[in-house]
């Protein structure tokens, strides 16, 4: 417990969708004073159940937290909250840290640093790398950039969420990191798909399939967590599809903008935009593989109508 001496920062979280609402129980239950909202208020409850204040909008968080950490969808989701472009913007923003979790374009989050710098706020960066699991269990990993003094009290709040955080620098390369890293788990993680599909259509026994790849060297917490979920046929989501889809195009306009060749990601960008157009966008990424056996089964369609024309 705090002495009577120190300051105990309120808190502000906006945002309890797949990661936000088990990031900011484990706020909770750390005893940080902590303010919510969200757009849908059933996601509420289990952090009312954990002692945290649940207000009716985005602006009486701010009113009451110094500190007001974002986890929302997507950049429309953030400028409402915030009321970017309105007078009221300033009003919310004034003499607050605004700390952007969720993934964005990098671009995007550095003019919206500007803004709030701009309006009298100061503004962290601080996307997490880690699916819904890691969340939960509060082993998350935060990247973080900003001014250094913002990000040092950043890392105190977010303490209870992430096993561990790392500076990048200014902004926006936090942003930039996650992406970096996104790349890696979307390629690794189709790849592991395919490789269950590969074995699937070929007939070999899935379960010692799974063996081998959790006792070889390429084991880790990921592979062993979505080969559990395809042998179990569980696509309950972790990271749901539509929300990698989305990070993919992320990753993808970033490269190009850089002029960087991305091969393997532009695969996974065809893949994943096809797993959410066959209505899986709300299931985890490993759903991919009803991609993967559409256009096997695509193949074998026109190999057969091959062979019947010989």
């Amino acid at each position: 417990m705090p002495s009577c001496e120190e300051v105990v920062v309120e808190v502000g979280f906006i945002g309890l969708g797949i990661m936000g609402q088990p990031m900011a129980l484990n706020l909770a239950r750390s005893g940080r004073p902590l303010v919510v909202w969200n757009r849908s208020p059933h996601r509420v409850e289990p952090l009312r159940d954990a002692g945290a204040r649940v207000v009716a909008t985005p602006a009486e968080v701010f009113a009451a937290a110094e500190v007001v950490i974002l986890m929302l969808a997507n950049e429309d989701a953030i400028d409402a909250v915030l009321e970017r472009g309105t007078d009221r913007f300033a009003d919310l923003v004034a003499g607050r840290t605004v700390v952007h979790m969720g993934t964005t374009s990098p671009g995007y989050s550095h003019a919206l640093g500007a803004d709030v710098r701009a309006a009298g706020g100061d503004y962290v960066e601080a996307p997490v790398s880690g699916s819904r699991g890691p969340a939960e269990a509060g082993e998350l990993v935060a990247m973080l950039a900003g001014d250094q003094d913002a990000v040092a009290r950043v890392r105190e709040v977010i303490t209870p969420m992430c096993a561990d955080s790392v500076s990048c620098g200014p902004t926006p390369n936090a942003l930039l990191m996650k992406l970096s890293v996104n790349l890696f788990l979307i390629t690794m993680t189709t790849g592991l798909v395919e490789a269950f599909h590969f074995g699937e259509r070929h007939g070999l026994d899935l379960g010692t399939l799974v063996e081998v790849l959790d006792k070889g060297p390429m084991a880790s917490k990921v592979s062993r967590a979505k080969t559990a979920k395809l042998l179990a046929g569980d696509f309950d989501a972790q990271a749901a599809a539509a929300d990698v889809f989305t990070n993919t195009r992320l990753i993808t306009a970033a490269a190009r903008a850089a002029g960087v060749a991305s091969p393997l990601v532009d695969q996974c960008l065809a893949l994943m935009g096809r797993t959410v157009e066959l209505g899986h966008g709300k299931q985890d990424m490993t759903a991919v593989v009803h991609a993967l056996r559409e256009r096997s089964d695509s193949a074998q369609t026109e190999q057969d109508a091959f062979h019947q024309l010989q």
